[in-house]
């Protein structure tokens, strides 16, 4: 049997986590500081009734804010945990979809390289929640970073010297179950956006190769798929992402037992039914313009950069030109 073509032969999961791992951590530069935008926007008037006072009006007001106020290092808070995070579920994320995919597609009969919606989805889903179960640690260390503000505070305020210092802090008072808080949250909103994210992409890609609309090389090709996904993803997650936040954010409170338990929620339907409650539907969409201002670019750079570096591995691994 003949090798395959230089470039053709498919990544490991190894190597799909690497890449996948590399490219995330490029777009989480570019999209951090909407990112905290996003979750100050999330938990400002957190359970309170319509016409609360706000610190403040928007997303870019909230990035001038802080800004003025805390510097450089205000609106990148939590890159670090958010470096880890991003390594460990893109990584996942993007290094595990297409074997899922390939297998899955196996066990119904069908060919390991056809595109079907439903085995896409749920690749995208299962991936999603492996990386998101795998990084949640490092997720709700940067959800409390970046909501931590010395000047104009939202929400609960949790001060951390560094990520080290927050895994120390929460273990010794929460232990294991501190680190896993909001993992239910978490493998809901990543499911969501999983689903649609890499089938999306993967789809849109694929129409404008073949209408030849534009070459599989091409650059503009990446970013036109990567958009489409991006408002795909903001889409599906939302509601989900807000919840997420606010139960990450949550102060904890002891129990006779020696457990710590939310404040504010129980679980993610539990803190959905008190925010719409409290804030109505428009309490879900909370930070949405920030999200946007996040999701897309995040999207776009993440997998524009994954297609980019993968093919170059690919071009050195195999020694092709």
């Amino acid at each position: 049997m003949s090798a395959p073509a230089p470039g053709t032969k498919p990544l490991s999961s190894a190597e799909g986590f690497v890449c996948g791992g590399t490219a995330a951590c490029v777009a989480v530069t570019v999209s951090n500081p909407a990112e905290v935008a996003k979750t100050r926007m999330q938990l400002q008037g957190e359970l309170a009734k319509r016409g609360a006072p706000k610190v403040y009006k928007n997303a870019l007001d909230v990035i001038a804010k802080t800004w003025q106020n805390e510097g450089i290092r205000g609106v990148q808070r939590g890159l670090g945990p958010a470096y880890v995070y991003q390594i460990l579920m893109n990584g996942s994320r993007l290094g595990f979809y297409e074997p899922i995919r390939r297998n899955v597609n196996k066990l119904v009969g069908a060919k390991p390289t056809d595109q079907i919606p439903l085995t896409s989805l749920f690749s995208g889903a299962a991936s999603g929640i492996i990386g998101a179960s795998v990084g949640n640690p490092f997720f709700l260390i940067k959800a409390r970073m970046q909501a931590y503000s010395p000047v104009l505070p939202v929400g609960a305020q949790h001060y951390y010297k560094s990520s080290w210092d927050a895994l120390k802090s929460i273990w010794k008072a929460e232990k294991f179950r501190g680190l896993v808080r909001g993992i239910d949250a978490a493998a809901l909103r990543t499911a969501m956006g999983s689903s649609v994210q890499l089938p999306t992409y993967n789809w849109t890609k694929n129409q404008l190769i073949s209408r030849g609309i534009s070459r599989g090389d091409s650059v503009w090709t990446f970013l036109a798929s990567s958009s489409v996904s991006g408002l795909c993803v903001l889409m599906m997650m939302q509601p989900t992402d807000t919840v997420l936040t606010r139960m990450y954010n949550q102060p904890t409170i002891p129990t006779p037992d020696g457990r710590h338990i939310g404040a504010l929620y129980k679980n993610p339907l539990d803190c959905l039914w008190k925010t719409f409650k409290a804030e109505g539907p428009l309490g879900w969409y909370k930070g949405s313009t920030a999200h946007f201002l996040r999701i897309v670019p995040h999207t776009i750079v993440t997998l524009t950069a994954n297609d980019i570096i993968v093919g170059i591995y690919k071009r050195v691994r195999d020694g092709s030109p």
